[in-house]
């Protein structure tokens, strides 16, 4: 038999008629095709196995990721929050949103959705996207249809349009000013007439103000090391060697000396100043390693209409660095329980007012009955300074005497009850003496409404000083300290006023060279407007 035999096409009796040769060739057909189903069978097995393995590992994924999720909105909104400083919670916060989005997308990916019920859910209750800012430029791109005609062959009409807006960045770019100053002569007279050359802040140097200002910005504003800079110049083909970026900043400080002066002696003229510090590390070259230093900050009150902070780089933490500071300045300085700020309260006719923020923060550390109390005492007092912040002096401190004395006196009652049950020696009795010994620093604003209730202001400004140790890891030199402490106090003043830093120091350093220093105080953040 030469040709296959049609196995379907065989009817009954056929196989009888067939001969001995074409019976074994029909059998070792179908064996075949029973061997080429068995093996397809098997892959076919595999592959459902295969897919079976995918789909309950996708599952126990999925289950994963939703478990993640819901931990994470545990996390976000778990009373034990309250436990984390304000920097702590800030950085979780921006964790946790990372951490969510990332799982929310792998999940949807995982699910094959681009939007769900869910997702469209989520983005209802998601607060509206602010719109981009008036004045960015604005590059338009139109989309119209390429035909503009209908199946029914009449002309379309246009309606009207949906405007969408995404965010673009064209990156630093660095230019360079032409100077042209032409010469005429008299060839009678042998007279020559030129244009002098402006002032600038580096004589014969490159650097503009407008660079200047954005060196100092990157270095005390966002921190970056001279290193980093000069590699991020590089990237645009501008060589600037560390050593020139630090001799162009060397210069700028100096020159903002003077306007540095001038602000110190405005947040002295407040009968109220907030006072705090923080640790810097210092080079300290002869023995080969860093030293402790400290910069200290000194703000204006929290309710004062013309805000500013000013920061002196010291040595150290002893009382002669803020008595010598504020040697001429007489008022009411909140601070916490350093000993160095009793003994400037000491000094001239000056009063302590305490910082509720430290006394309950000693309750919130407590992982007791007792700490829960404090922190809702506490909370009580806090509601109501919320609420009154806005207003005058007057009028927030006729509130306090009507609202809050009652509310502070029960303190001061289950703070003598609770510490009459306490141990001493324990970490209940630890807090409750806190407040107990500060008890008349911290009534002071019950008496004085421009006192603030905690010292939550002036620690936020010191913040700036604790990323940026982070950054560039020590100060060179009490001199470095203190240049840097002239930047930053000028730079974070402008913050508290709305303005940019960038800005205010470009106009400040282009004005300088030429501005009277009798007037000098018209270039102080909150006085300061842009040069038209």
């Amino acid at each position: 038999m030469s040709d296959m035999l049609d196995v379907q096409a065989l009817k009954p009796g056929d196989l009888d008629r067939l001969a001995p040769r074409d019976k074994d060739a029909l059998l070792l057909q179908m064996l075949s095709h029973i061997g080429q189903q068995s093996k397809a069978l098997q892959v076919h097995q595999e592959q459902i196995e295969q897919q079976d393995k995918a789909l309950k590992f996708k599952d126990a994924r999925i289950e994963k990721i939703t478990f993640e999720l819901q931990r994470l909105k545990r996390w976000q909104f778990g009373a034990h929050s309250e436990r984390m400083t304000a920097e702590q919670r800030q950085l979780f916060e921006e964790t946790l949103v990372e951490d969510r989005e990332s799982l929310q997308a792998e999940l949807d990916a995982l699910l094959g959705r681009k939007k769900d019920k869910d997702s469209q859910e989520r983005e209802r209750r998601t607060p509206r996207r602010e719109a981009l800012p008036a004045h960015l430029r604005r590059v338009e791109h139109h989309h119209e249809p390429q035909d503009t005609t209908c199946a029914c062959g009449k002309p379309m009409v246009r309606i009207g349009e949906d405007v969408s807006e995404r965010l673009d960045i064209v990156p630093a770019e660095f230019f360079a000013h032409r100077h042209i100053r032409g010469k005429w002569a008299c060839k009678c007279c042998q007279k020559l007439v030129q244009e002098p050359v402006d002032p600038q802040i580096i004589d014969n140097g490159i650097p503009t103000a407008a660079l200047l200002a954005h060196l100092l910005v990157s270095r005390f504003v966002d921190h970056l090391p001279y290193y980093r800079i000069e590699k991020i110049n590089a990237r645009s083909g501008v060589h600037t060697p560390r050593s020139t970026l630090a001799a162009w900043s060397g210069r700028a400080g100096a020159a903002l000396t003077p306007l540095y002066e001038a602000l110190r002696r405005f947040a002295l003229s407040c009968p109220v100043l907030h006072a705090d510090e923080t640790p810097v590390n210092m080079l300290d070259p002869g023995a080969g390693k860093t030293k402790k230093a400290y910069v200290w900050g000194y703000a204006r009150s929290v309710f004062d209409a013309q805000p500013c902070v000013v920061y002196e780089f010291c040595a150290g933490r002893g009382a002669k660095y803020p008595v010598e500071f504020l040697k001429e300045w007489n008022g009411t300085v909140v601070c916490d329980d350093y000993k160095a700020y009793a003994t400037v309260a000491k000094i001239g006719v000056r009063k302590e007012a305490g910082c509720a923020a430290h006394a309950r923060r000693k309750f919130e550390e407590l992982d007791s009955p007792v700490g829960v109390e404090g922190v809702r005492r506490f909370e009580r007092i806090y509601r109501i300074e919320r609420a009154i912040a806005h207003l005058s002096s007057e009028r927030r401190l006729e509130v306090r005497k009507a609202l809050t004395v009652k509310r502070w006196d029960a303190l001061h009652d289950w703070l003598e009850l609770e510490r009459s049950r306490v141990a001493d020696g324990g970490a209940a009795a630890r807090a409750l003496d806190y407040s107990l010994k500060r008890w008349r620093a911290l009534s002071r604003f019950l008496v004085d409404g421009d006192v603030a209730f905690d010292n939550n202001h002036l620690e936020n400004q010191i913040r700036p000083w604790a990323v940026g140790r982070k950054g560039w890891l020590f100060a060179g030199s009490e001199m470095a300290g203190q240049r840097a402490a002239i930047v930053m106090s000028l730079a974070q003043s402008a913050k508290l006023n709305g303005h940019d830093p960038w800005a205010y120091l470009r106009d400040v350093l282009q004005r300088l060279p030429t501005h009277l220093n009798s007037r000098i105080d018209e270039l102080l953040p909150h006085r300061w407007q842009p040069a038209p």
